[in-house]
């Protein structure tokens, strides 16, 4: 936090009712397994918890205050509040107003967290940055991670997802980004968005906490780019491409690295500067050029952006290179999928030398065409030159008749992830690639750790 603050203080910000005398608090906490000393206990709500049952709890491991819908018994300074997630949201935003440096905001229906870290990475050679961890990216997340800036923070950098229509809309106004990036919109997710459209405009609510002075960043290569632009006639405007030179910022001289990682020449007014990406996919130039064209909106050198793009690591999950037994390499990208993702991630793999095997996993929130999109995907991987697919989950069963029924070459499908790992395990070995990816709920990260522990090195910096 942007130092102390006091309960005196924060109660007009909160329209909260005063209980006890005045304290200062020295952080937020919403869960009691994770307080500090001096902390102030946030008791949130949700469809299957009460927090206001470990408020006690939370006084017992240091919490100096609470902040509560009703009057707990405790005895400690309380703000009674009608709703604490409200709360966390106005105190987030308090200590926000409290921060005088440069704010960056990135939606999308793919890439955000990517282009998050790349942000991180870039600013962190400008100064002190406070990024979004993990993906603490919704109503909840967002506030938390405002409410770690401090003091010493020059560049903030918050990623903003959503389920449905106006949550970014929230997020944004708590954050009051001075940059917002919108990377991409497509059919990711539909449930809570109704339609397409409704997945575009909700992006693009990320626009409205901007200033009038704050820059739009916007993905030229997208379909609805107009649409965005459209709404942002009167916003200072930086554009990106990979490849269209009517872009603020664009890419050329594309080349593929040995190691599955790009390099390109960054464009930005007419100069070129090198990048050579530490992450692995064609798909990245895109988040590496959104990515640049935030810092360089906000002042950054050129050169700066180009270093720090060429030092972000791939995370887990995210297009991870991981050498497994001297032959195998695994590419990780389980951290989440959709059919769009999944088709970037196998024409990357296409790309590269060496056996090729796909592992896929169900792919979530899809709506009611869920099933028919897992059959076209299937038929979509038959057209790439995959030496094996093998499939996990109820829905993938789609994905490999698709496969099959395309022509594709040779496909297994696997009722449980134990049977599949047994399988992988027992291939012969060779120069093999095997790329793993399904949505979170499918837990496909559990067969890259099986194949992992078989005597693995992280290749992410290689």
């Amino acid at each position: 936090m942007n130092g102390p603050f006091s309960l005196s203080e924060l109660a007009p910000a909160l329209s909260a009712r005063l209980i006890g005398g005045s304290c200062e608090v020295l952080g937020v906490s919403t869960d009691t397994r994770h307080i500090g000393s001096g902390d102030l206990f946030i008791a949130l709500r949700g469809e299957h918890f009460d927090a206001h049952n470990f408020v006690k709890q939370a006084v017992a491991e240091g919490a100096v205050a609470v902040v509560v819908e009703h009057e707990v018994d405790v005895d400690v300074p309380q703000l009674v509040v009608s709703n604490t997630r409200m709360a966390l949201g106005n105190i987030a935003a308090y200590n926000r107003q409290r921060f005088s440096g440069s704010m960056f905001a990135v939606t999308g229906s793919s890439g955000k967290t990517t282009v998050k870290e790349m942000l991180a990475s870039i600013n962190r050679l400008r100064g002190q940055t406070l990024a979004t961890q993990g993906n603490l990216n919704n109503d909840i997340g967002v506030p938390l991670t405002l409410l770690r800036l401090s003091a010493g923070d020059r560049y903030g950098v918050i990623e903003m997802g959503a389920s449905g229509a106006h949550e970014i809309a929230y997020s944004t106004q708590l954050t009051r980004p001075d940059v917002a990036i919108l990377n991409n919109a497509f059919g990711a997710h539909l449930e809570g968005f109704g339609s397409l459209r409704g997945v575009v405009l909700a992006k693009a609510e990320i626009f409205e906490g901007l200033s009038d002075s704050g820059t739009a960043v916007v993905n030229l290569d997208d379909p609805h780019a107009d649409i965005w632009l459209g709404m942002l006639q009167q916003q200072p405007l930086m554009t990106f491409s990979v490849e269209r030179s009517e872009a603020s910022v664009f890419a050329s001289d594309i080349c593929l690295q040995g190691n599955g990682c790009y390099a390109f020449k960054l464009n930005y007014q007419g100069q070129q500067y090198p990048v050579s990406l530490a992450v692995m996919g064609r798909h990245n130039i895109a988040n590496a050029l959104a990515a640049a064209a935030a810092v360089l909106a906000d002042g950054c050198p050129p050169e700066t952006a180009a270093q720090g793009l060429g030092q972000c690591q791939a995370v887990a999950g995210r297009m991870r290179p991981i050498q497994s037994d001297g032959s195998t390499l695994i590419i990780d990208d389980s951290y989440n999928a959709n059919p769009d993702a999944v088709k970037a991630a196998l024409n990357t793999l296409s790309e590269l030398n060496g056996e090729k095997v796909v592992v896929l996993g169900d792919m979530g929130e899809l709506g009611d065409g869920a099933e028919e999109q897992h059959r076209q995907l299937g038929a979509f991987a038959a057209t790439r030159p995959i030496d094996l697919l093998l499939t996990c989950g109820a829905l993938s069963t789609a994905t490999h008749a698709g496969f099959s029924t395309a022509g594709g070459k040779k496909a297994e499908h696997f009722a449980d992830k134990a049977a599949l790992l047994s399988y992988l395990q027992q291939l012969p070995p060779r120069q093999r690639i095997i790329l793993v990816k399904g949505s979170r709920s499918a837990g496909m990260d559990q067969i890259v750790t099986g194949l992992a522990n078989t005597g693995s090195t992280d290749g992410g910096s290689h």
